[in-house]
């Protein structure tokens, strides 16, 4: 490791923090270093040499609602240790900005891979490849099946017009970011408003489940699911949905969305909602409109990263092109809720 801090975290501060905090668990001075990816949130593996921990916290120059993002991440792994769902144990959470800059939470470090592309997976091979995305199914149910109220979550989100909430929430996201025509989108906004679902029972959610947001190790199990700022209780089916989109090839040549879904042995989409059905007990005939939701809301994201970058606010390679990327989601999007 680099004995230049990262930006963002002060080891010599979160040593002292965390010998007055958790005395005994850091035996000499901690170095720190950045992972590159995730989507907002900063996360840090320190070591003292013989430990290793995770830190999480929020972006540079973040605003104070991000504060609640620690206090919910470091909740939701706490709640789901003692169940069947894989994540790292949190070790303890800081809510004194004095220490960091920001609130952060200290969890284990946990071995494994996370894929995100095809090209990663593709040295496994087609049946290491299959057997990690049946595992992605499996874990998702699992996660589905945890009583909110037996692990201390009941009140850990409004499932209640949780679908209608969402729509709104993503349209008022477009709105934010328009700065160009984009055929199609308001006719997907309205079209998902008009033939919303019946959810069924709520659960806890993880908001952005996908293979890259879990560690899976050498016997191709998944060791932790990670990434919970967007975790909820609500409707199981948007986390299918998802699944579903970034399991369905894009057929972009070079394309700066990665996706999973071409390795050789990847399961096809209807695969995964099938096992997703048998496993779980749900009804996902109208899994159409959770998949035609979730490529609308990526293309809402996807727009919003490209407006930043026209203002000139995002710095970074690929980013000049993901613009191009934003009407083939609509498309699909509409072309989704047209076949379902």
């Amino acid at each position: 490791m680099s004995s230049a801090p990262p930006p963002g975290l002060d080891p010599e501060q979160l040593r002292r923090f965390l010998d007055r905090e958790r005395p005994g668990l850091v035996s000499g001075p901690l170095e720190a270093r950045l992972i590159e990816g995730g989507r907002s949130n900063l996360t840090y593996v320190v070591t003292d040499g013989t430990g290793r921990w995770v830190v999480r916290r929020p972006p540079l120059g973040h605003v104070l609602a991000t504060a609640h993002d620690m206090r919910r991440e470091h909740r939701v792994i706490s709640a789901l240790h003692t169940t069947d769902v894989p994540v790292p144990e949190a070790l303890l959470l800081c809510e004194d900005d004095s220490v960091l800059g920001a609130p952060f939470y200290v969890m284990e470090f946990v071995e494994g891979t996370p894929y995100r592309s095809a090209a990663e997976l593709a040295p496994l091979g087609p049946e290491r490849t299959r057997a990690a995305a049946l595992g992605l199914v499996d874990t998702l149910v699992d996660l589905h099946a945890v009583d909110p109220a037996a692990v201390g979550l009941a009140d850990f989100g409004r499932p209640e017009g949780f679908l209608d909430r969402q729509l709104r929430r993503w349209g008022k996201q477009l709105d934010a970011s328009r700065g160009r025509e984009l055929p199609g989108i308001d006719e997907l906004h309205a079209a998902l408003g008009r033939a919303l679902p019946v959810s069924p029972a709520p659960t806890v959610i993880h908001g952005d489940y996908r293979l890259d947001n879990v560690l899976i190790d050498g016997d191709d199990r998944i060791r932790a699911v990670l990434d919970w700022e967007m975790s909820t209780l609500g409707d199981p089916l948007t986390d299918l949905g998802l699944l579903v989109m970034y399991s369905t090839p894009l057929d972009l040549p070079d394309s700066p969305i990665s996706t999973t879904a071409t390795a050789p042995g990847h399961p096809a989409a209807a695969e995964l909602v099938e096992r997703y059905a048998a496993r779980s007990g749900r009804d996902t005939s109208a899994l159409a409109w959770y998949t035609a939701f979730a490529w609308f809301k990526l293309a809402v994201i996807l727009e919003g990263i490209h407006y930043r970058w026209t203002l000139g606010q995002t710095v970074g390679a690929g980013f000049d092109r993901i613009g191009e990327l934003v009407p083939v989601f609509i498309e699909h999007g509409l072309t989704t809720l047209q076949e379902g």
